[in-house]
């Protein structure tokens, strides 16, 4: 969801920015333009105030006439020569009173010649074209010089723009240097508020998978992320609580009715002995049941394990891993004897884990019996202590019939046994009880083929306490 969310936001600031930014841009760079446009407009006043009485009149002397022009022509070396513009009074045939540098004259199309024109009909240069960075041009003014109303002649500015554009580049590099810094921001935003919108998510799926795993008593936070899923929070918690309550009714029910029928059994099995007495020695609907009556009372008893624990608190220590696997198998070593199934066991002499040293055994002696239990005569188990990581793994392997893909899919199951093994004596409830001690530690069981056939289980112990 993170992945999803977090581009979304991330485009559309980037897109409210660049929205933003371009037109900043086009402001700031007509802004820079219009005030050179301006500077232009006021030299252009100020040559044409000079040029307006150059032109001999009837009541003019010539020598009048000629320090004006020669004063203007002055004026005009001095502008070209400290600014580098190039400046001219021109007739309204287009030709040179004064201009600066010498043999320069109108341009004869282009933005010089429409501004020329422009002047001639009595209007002065407002609107240039825009000047862009990228585009090497000139920037052209013209004024009128009128004289009774008549204009009488024009006076062009010609002025070269890369300082001008080297400005409106500067002050662009600025803002983009301004606009990437506030994306950067932004994305940090999008970041953490993403992060404290799908906090809460996150916890939630690790509390969900820790419930899926037989933790129940996962619970939730509800003081951070958006009021919804604080409402969500609280609501996953209520439903928490109501499951595990409804499962410890269940379990206080098996464990009770498991022990109440306990009794009544054990007394019914001993009347069943007392019946027997008076009955001829191998009566068979008498050993019939009884032994049905002990496979009852395994399964009471085994229910009743179960019962406890998943209602027991694990008791976490540090536990070397490797020896007590070594105790394990030694345990049952007399019983692979006599079922001539070789027992072997292999890995370092040490490894520790945290662990609850009781509830590992049983359930290493559930899985041991399993493994013994499907392995035929002459076969081979064997168990593997190693470390993985954050993990040590203990791992049964044996050479029995195995399961196929659906079938491990199921085990684990209560009572579930495979169609294929009925007729091998079990509940089919001591993987359950193993599954529900190990899970209760914060330990893993998993399955998996043992190529090229049998059934190969895994139990994964935290190494650190913190892992778990």
């Amino acid at each position: 969801m993170r992945a999803r969310l977090l581009p979304l936001l991330i485009v559309l600031m980037a897109g409210v920015l660049l929205a933003l930014g371009f037109p900043l841009a086009g402001g700031m760079a007509a802004v820079d333009q219009n005030r050179v446009v301006v500077d232009r407009i006021d030299d252009t006043a100020r040559f044409a105030s000079l040029a307006q009485y150059i032109a001999t009149p009837p009541y003019q002397a010539a020598a009048e006439t000629d320090e004006r022009q020669f004063i203007l022509r002055k004026e005009l070396d001095r502008y070209q020569s400290l600014y580098g513009i190039r400046a001219g009074v021109f007739r309204r045939d287009g030709g040179a009173l004064a201009v600066a540098p010498a043999g320069w004259a109108v341009p004869d199309r282009g933005e010089g010649r429409r501004a020329f024109e422009e002047a001639l009909a009595g209007r002065r240069s407002h609107d240039p074209p825009r000047v862009w960075p990228w585009r090497r041009t000139r920037l052209t003014i013209a004024s009128p010089v009128i004289r009774d109303g008549d204009v009488i002649a024009v006076v062009v500015t010609d002025s070269p723009t890369g300082a001008l554009r080297s400005r409106i580049l500067h002050k662009w590099l600025l803002l983009a240097a301004g606009e990437t810094a506030a994306m950067l921001l932004a994305v940090a935003a999008a970041v953490r508020l993403t992060g404290w919108v799908l906090r809460p998510v996150r916890t939630l799926d690790a509390a969900t998978h820790s419930m899926a795993d037989g933790r129940m008593n996962s619970r939730v936070g509800v003081d951070s992320g958006p009021p919804e899923l604080r409402s969500l929070a609280r609501s996953f918690n209520e439903m928490a609580d109501h499951v595990e309550e409804v499962l410890e009714q269940q379990r206080a029910f098996v464990a009770d009715a498991s022990h109440q029928l306990r009794n009544p059994l054990a007394a019914l099995l001993l009347r069943i002995d007392l019946l027997a007495l008076d009955l001829p020695d191998g009566h068979e609907e008498i050993a019939s049941v009884r032994t049905e009556g002990k496979r009852l009372a395994r399964v009471l008893d085994d229910l009743l394990d179960l019962a406890l624990a998943e209602h027991s608190e694990a008791d976490l220590r540090l536990t070397d891993i490797a020896e007590l696997v070594t105790d394990r198998v030694g345990a049952w070593a007399p019983v692979a004897a006599r079922k001539r199934v070789a027992l072997e066991f292999r890995g370092p002499s040490a490894a520790t884990g945290w662990a609850d040293p009781i509830a590992l055994s049983s359930a290493l002696d559930a899985v041991l019996d399993n493994a013994l239990k499907f392995s035929p005569e002459g076969g081979r188990v064997e168990v593997v202590v190693a470390l993985a990581g954050e993990r040590v793994t203990v791992t049964v392997a044996d050479g029995g019939p195995g399961l196929t893909d659906e079938e491990l899919t199921r085990i684990g199951d209560r009572f579930w046994r495979s169609n294929r093994h009925q007729n091998i004596t079990g509940s089919g409830l001591g993987l359950s009880i193993a599954r529900a001690l190990l899970t209760a530690g914060g330990a893993t069981l998993s399955y998996a083929p043992n190529r090229p056939h049998g059934l190969r289980a895994t139990i994964a112990v935290p190494r650190e306490q913190f892992a778990l």
